[in-house]
């Protein structure tokens, strides 16, 4: 029981209430394996298990997430959120800036407008930053990442622990799920090698920094050229077809014990979310 990350403590895996595909994927190789799992009702952890001797391995939504590790003293690592302008220029294909939404809405041209956090508005191409949502909806303060505007005809998912590629899985190809009729995610001839040679290409560089686990999206242009879509905490992202086993023992190295928090791990704890 020792395993997906091969700790001293038996392995705990906690679940957010709702009962997502991603979830029950992630309960039944928890079953499967004889490691104790437990969906968290009203995301209060119950006092049986905030005393177990376990390493805990927490996944669902973010305010989940956040809310259970409070409980119980653990620090979830992420992606900083304007990690992408830190990222070396060539892996990225377009500019990237980093700016409050007040400053955005001044935007005169398109461009590709997301939160930097979360799903306050909806990322897209905005014509103008006239078009976002207004003050009287959404804080001028709230972080915008601007980017140039690519067209990705294949998007895949890596779970990155210790800068190598625990699973991966294309989730978005020729402008819909990559999901085939028989409920499986395949790479078509020649996507496998091709998106690893990339990832594995930036992982190797020290230059674009990463916490000890994360996701890492990437995707292909329609002219062939690959470049990083976005990186994310690992404990709240989708599988799609990644394999659910590596996955958790990617979770694991993204939540710490407070008491075992480093200064290599201050870089990458996340920031504290509000409903």
């Amino acid at each position: 029981m020792n395993e997906p990350g091969k700790s001293d403590h038996p392995i705990t895996v906690l679940l957010g209430p709702r009962a997502t595909d991603d979830s029950v994927a992630i309960w039944r190789v928890c079953v499967a394996n004889q490691w104790p799992v437990h969906r968290i009702q009203a995301w209060r952890v119950p006092d049986a298990l905030r005393s177990l001797q376990s390493t805990i391995i927490i996944y669902g939504e973010p305010l989940f997430a956040e809310a259970v590790a409070d409980q119980i003293d653990l620090t979830l690592l992420e992606p900083s959120i304007d990690w992408l302008t830190t990222v070396p220029p060539k892996y990225l294909s377009r500019e990237i800036d980093f700016m409050t939404l007040g400053s955005a809405r001044l935007l005169d041209s398109p461009a590709f407008l997301k939160p930097a956090d979360g799903k306050i508005f909806e990322p897209r191409v905005y014509t103008t930053g006239r078009d976002l949502p207004s003050e009287e909806q959404v804080d001028q303060d709230i972080p915008v990442l601007r980017s140039g505007i690519m067209d990705f005809r294949l998007e895949v998912r890596c779970f990155v622990l210790d800068r190598h590629i625990m699973t991966m899985s294309p989730y978005w190809r020729e402008g819909e799920l990559a999901r085939s009729d028989n409920d499986q995610w395949p790479f078509l001839p020649g996507e496998e090698t091709e998106v690893r040679t990339f990832a594995e290409s930036i992982l190797s560089d020290t230059a674009a920094s990463l916490p000890p686990a994360c996701t890492l999206d990437v995707g292909r242009t329609h002219q062939g050229t690959w470049a990083i879509i976005e990186a994310n905490p690992c404990w709240g992202a989708g599988l799609y077809g990644c394999d659910p086993s590596k996955v958790l023992q990617t979770i694991q190295a993204a939540i710490v014990p407070r008491s075992e928090i480093t200064a290599s791990h201050r870089p990458w704890i996340a920031k504290r979310r509000s409903a």
